[in-house]
């Protein structure tokens, strides 16, 4: 066999069965397609991926060649479409096969597909994605699946789940003749049109791309900080870097095996013992599993209006009010915080995207869906399976009996940064405001506000009523 191993969101060697497959060829060509496309702005005026996305990939492709390197290989990073350069590739080195993971998402499919069909005759083999449950292991078939995450917990829970990834190989096979001729450096962020983001210091996610930063992250937070086992009280937070697992960015590009995360997770409550933290990162990485099984279900469907309810009608306007929400200036300070904490870092806590997205679609009344591709090209952790899945959720048109959930965005704040703390990090305008008023300063003069730089709230919602006098 003479095979090329073709990485997408799959950027690892730990735990890839198609790297694995691979392993008995004569020669293996490793490759990366980074296609324009994405940098483009869409239907919805933003892009695919923005420029912190765009800085975590290529930093996760750094460390993929130099750990491809150590074993006897490199990595071939193509800029074009995949389709076009993959038939290229074999064609030039008389390869037979095509290797890699399947896809969840439509267009991703699509992309699949094309290539395949650009192949004629040579074999494209995927492997099973970065889920946790492979398709067989599934305790129903696919169109059986739950319409509820809590049905589909309860039949994955009947039976413990023992994951055996397997570790990455030792040694790689050689790379085809000539092959090494075609190696490039890889573009820098300016070459790709995007700009240098700024280092912030106050980031939640002060962490780099790739699978050694990824694995160092599991091995800290599961056995040297054993942060995991406080995660049900913390994972509420929204400053600093250990308030939850931070796993996400990893795992949405592939640098981290999924399966890899629980097998350590077992391993830790075997020696540790399990508690409700332990067993709540679990619940949330079932989460994820649960939201790619549902967009393997419902194809094209989560990213329509309507959701998987095509009954069901969320709001569908835009205007000002979407550019003031995502430049971060509504006049309600947690949400403001919060979308500049994003965009200036890439990450926001998950409390504060339930906070913003309930916000957007219940107070601004504004389309879900350009909320979703506004996260899709600023969040580093972006997964299209957990993105829609979440928003169609939180605009009641996803996964929910419920028509929607709505958060009240004065009482979060109360609750969840009660001095004021977070606000006061992102928003420094608010800084010399007493801090009792930190969370409400459409309550001060509006010469006041307009000195300070502030934008006004419009109207003050009569939910906000029984939390506007209380001490920050």
């Amino acid at each position: 066999m003479r095979a090329l191993l073709w990485f997408k969101q799959d950027l690892r060697l730990d735990d890839h069965p198609a790297l694995q497959a691979g392993l008995a060829a004569e020669c293996l060509l490793p490759i990366y397609v980074l296609d324009p496309a994405q940098l483009q702005l869409n239907e919805f005026g933003t892009r695919r991926m923005g420029v912190h996305r765009a800085r975590f990939l290529l930093e996760s492709l750094v460390a993929l060649e130099s750990e491809l390197h150590q074993r006897g290989s490199h990595l071939l990073v193509i800029i074009g479409t995949a389709e076009q350069a993959i038939a290229q590739l074999v064609a030039q080195f008389d390869l037979d096969q095509v290797l890699t993971l399947e896809e969840i998402a439509p267009d991703e499919r699509a992309q699949v597909n094309r290539v395949a069909q650009q192949l004629g005759s040579i074999a494209l083999q995927q492997f099973p994605a970065n889920d946790l449950l492979h398709s067989e292991e599934l305790p129903f078939t696919l169109d059986q699946l739950p319409p509820v995450f809590s049905h589909f917990r309860s039949l994955v829970e009947e039976r413990l789940q023992v994951f055996q990834p397997r570790h990455a190989p030792q040694r790689l096979p050689l790379l085809p003749d000539g092959a090494l001729a075609l190696m490039q450096p890889l573009p820098t962020l300016s070459q790709l049109g995007l700009g240098d983001p700024l280092s912030v210091p106050s980031s939640a996610f002060p962490f780099s791309g790739g699978e050694p930063a990824a694995l160092g992250r599991l091995r800290d937070y599961l056995w040297n900080t054993q942060g995991v086992r406080q995660y049900k009280d913390t994972r509420n937070g929204m400053i600093g870097s250990e308030y939850s697992s931070k796993f996400s960015p990893w795992l949405a590009n592939g640098s981290l095996s999924a399966r890899r995360v629980i097998a350590e997770l077992r391993r830790h409550e075997a020696q540790y013992k399990r508690n409700d933290s332990t067993h709540w990162l679990w619940i949330e990485m079932l989460w994820r599993d649960f939201f790619r099984w549902t967009l393997r279900r419902h194809g094209s469907a989560p990213f329509k209006a309507g959701g998987l309810k095509a009954t069901e009608h969320a709001p569908q306007q835009l205007d000002q009010r979407f550019q003031d929400w995502s430049r971060g200036r509504t006049g309600m300070p947690l949400v403001d915080a919060n979308m500049r904490e994003l965009a200036a870092t890439g990450f926001m806590s998950n409390r504060g995207r339930q906070v913003v997205a309930s916000y957007l679609i219940n107070d601004l009344q504004q389309d879900w869906r350009h909320g979703a591709a506004w996260f899709e090209e600023h969040l580093l952790d972006y997964d299209p399976a957990s993105n829609w899945g979440n928003w169609a959720y939180l605009a009641g048109v996803g996964n929910d009996p419920r028509q929607s959930r709505v958060f009240n965005a004065l009482r979060q704040a109360r609750q969840y940064d009660p001095e004021a703390h977070y606000v006061s990090l992102w928003l420094p305008e608010l800084r010399d405001v007493p801090q009792s008023l930190r969370h409400t300063p459409f309550l001060l003069a509006s010469g006041h506000l307009h000195n300070l730089g502030y934008p006004q709230l419009d109207t003050i919602p009569e939910s906000w009523k029984p939390y506007l006098h209380a001490v920050a």
